[in-house]
């Protein structure tokens, strides 16, 4: 039952937990255990399980989201089981002794999208010690992705995309619930959609470092520099509801964010 839609402006990006929707790792690859800090996160409302984005653990307690996901959510909940499909996990989406519960917070500021700056970050606080793990996302320093603005080659720079949204949409619909990665390039930080907010990433076979692009359910899932841990962007949203062309993502290096994630106790490192 659908119990929640996020009408954007441009697309519907946070993945229903048990409906179609129309924004997973496209052109990807399974993650075969190499993000185990990125995890799948359901967001109640006040009627239970209502839809579900890709979170960052980022400290034990702290988990890295989309505001759009946490807007409205009055509890989650995040697993970072690689398989989250219906035979390798019986207690998605209500959780239990897999999962970890927490509570959501937006930016103050997020609210109707208004680009560019769209305020599209939040967190999950995760009840108690939280999950421990030998390694977390990072943020990056302030203006970090800055010098690339200008830079010519810009298909050379790339970034790993990660999260359990669909597979595809066009032509079947692939909602595996299975962590995947893949490679994006760059294309704008300063269009009209972007404006120093928002990074612009490739979303298509063969352009840039791909192939990898983004879809429902990678909602809130980072944007890797590379093959690092630096989150230097976190998915926001798409122009199309067939998951190809251009992926948006809000920008981690800002103030705007910084300032949110120290309230957390997250800083660059």
């Amino acid at each position: 039952m659908i119990r929640r839609i996020f009408v954007l402006s441009l697309l519907l990006i946070a993945l229903l937990v048990s409906a179609y929707s129309v924004f997973a790792i496209t052109y990807g690859q399974p993650d075969g255990g190499e993000h185990p800090y990125v995890g799948l996160i359901v967001f109640d409302d006040a009627e239970g399980p209502a839809w579900r984005c890709t979170g960052t653990l980022v400290s034990s307690t702290v988990v890295l989201t989309a505001g759009h996901c946490t807007d409205g959510a009055v509890a989650a909940r995040i697993w970072f089981q690689e398989d989250m499909t219906a035979a390798a996990n019986s207690e998605y989406p209500f959780g239990g002794r897999t999962s970890y519960e927490g509570t959501p917070y937006a930016h103050p500021n997020f609210g109707p999208f208004a680009l560019p700056n769209t305020y599209d970050i939040g967190v999950v606080v995760l009840r108690g010690r939280g999950a421990r793990m030998s390694t977390y996302g990072v943020i990056p320093s302030l203006g970090f992705l800055d010098n690339l603005k200008n830079q010519r080659g810009q298909n050379e720079d790339f970034f790993t995309v990660v999260g359990y949204g669909l597979q595809s949409v066009i032509p079947e619909q692939s909602a595996l619930r299975i962590r995947m990665k893949g490679t994006s390039g760059l294309i704008n930080l300063e269009s009209a959609l972007t404006d120093g907010y928002n990074l612009q990433t490739t979303n298509n076979p063969g352009q840039g470092q791909g192939p990898g692009g983004t879809c429902s359910g990678d909602s809130g899932g980072p944007i890797f520099w590379q093959n690092t841990n630096i989150i230097v962007a976190i998915n926001s949203f798409g122009l199309n509801a067939n998951c190809v062309g251009n992926d948006f993502s809000y920008r981690t290096d800002i103030a705007d964010s910084q300032n949110f994630l120290a309230g957390f106790g997250i800083t660059p490192q």
